[in-house]
């Protein structure tokens, strides 16, 4: 049985005095790519925060990699890429990488910040100031910073936004690589035609969990033709559960008791 690289149970988190995500229960196999898909305000940047440690008003547990999230012993054994290039615009990319290097404490950062570069294809730009770059340039300039401390777990928020579809294959190209090469990949996407280029999906709504499938399981469950109606199916379907389910509480409330055999003839 593949070991879990996260295992998340009864997560729950508020914020801004709202519940964001409420009793979330998750697995993301170990060396796989699992995407976090579902539309804008689903909960998915929350939940990757929540990963990753960053994220308050927390309740439940988040277990990563064996050890609490957001504990130090994680912080090179995580890579986290958020949906904004998270680097210093004003920077060579060498000089952004080394820093994130010794941020990470890397033994060899002239070694970690090479291989990142290559990883990413972005030799021949070293020198260059991030600031100059292309938006898709910048992406793999963040990436690499993720991968400088040559993480186990990869925590990938949106990383293909924005980007037309060649950068978008080529990114998925890397992706495929670091998986092979045994990291996890947890990646977030509202674009569902990447879905069918990860081992596992977790489709989320509402802050909630609506299936935990596999690609194909995906479209034979629905038997929809492409991923994104099976997708919005899932999504129908959940919410007509809701729907359902709230419409019986209000019955019960207005009764104050739940309907029996004898009360419903």
């Amino acid at each position: 049985m593949r070991k879990n690289a996260v295992v998340i149970r009864d997560l729950r988190v508020v914020r801004g005095g709202k519940l964001i995500i409420d009793g979330l229960d998750l697995d993301v196999p170990a060396g796989s790519v699992v995407g976090l898909l579902g539309p804008s305000g689903s909960g998915k940047t929350t939940l990757m925060r929540a990963v990753v440690g960053v994220q308050d008003r927390v309740t439940g547990s988040v277990d990563v990699l064996g050890s609490a999230a957001g504990t130090p012993a994680l912080r090179r054994r995580v890579g986290y890429m958020t949906q904004e290039a998270s680097v210093y615009a004003d920077l060579t990319v060498v000089q952004n990488l080394r820093y994130f290097a010794a941020l990470a404490g890397v033994p060899s950062p002239a070694k970690a910040v090479a291989d990142a570069v290559a990883t990413v294809d972005l030799g021949g730009h070293e020198k260059q100031r991030v600031v100059t770059l292309s938006g898709g340039e910048r992406s793999r300039v963040s990436l690499a910073a993720a991968l400088v401390g040559d993480p186990e777990l990869l925590v990938l928020d949106e990383p293909t936004v924005g980007l037309d579809p060649v950068l978008r294959r080529d990114l998925w190209t890397v992706f495929r690589k670091l998986a092979a090469e045994g990291r996890t990949l947890l990646v977030s996407s509202h674009v569902m035609d990447e879905a069918t280029q990860c081992d596992r999906m977790l489709l989320m709504r509402a802050g909630g969990l609506v299936a935990d499938i596999t690609p194909d399981e995906l479209l034979t469950t629905t038997g929809a033709p492409d991923a994104e109606r099976a997708f919005l199916a899932l999504i129908d379907a959940a919410d007509a559960a809701a729907a359902d389910a709230a419409a019986g509480g209000a019955a019960v409330g207005r009764t104050g008791t739940e309907p029996t055999e004898e009360t419903a003839r």
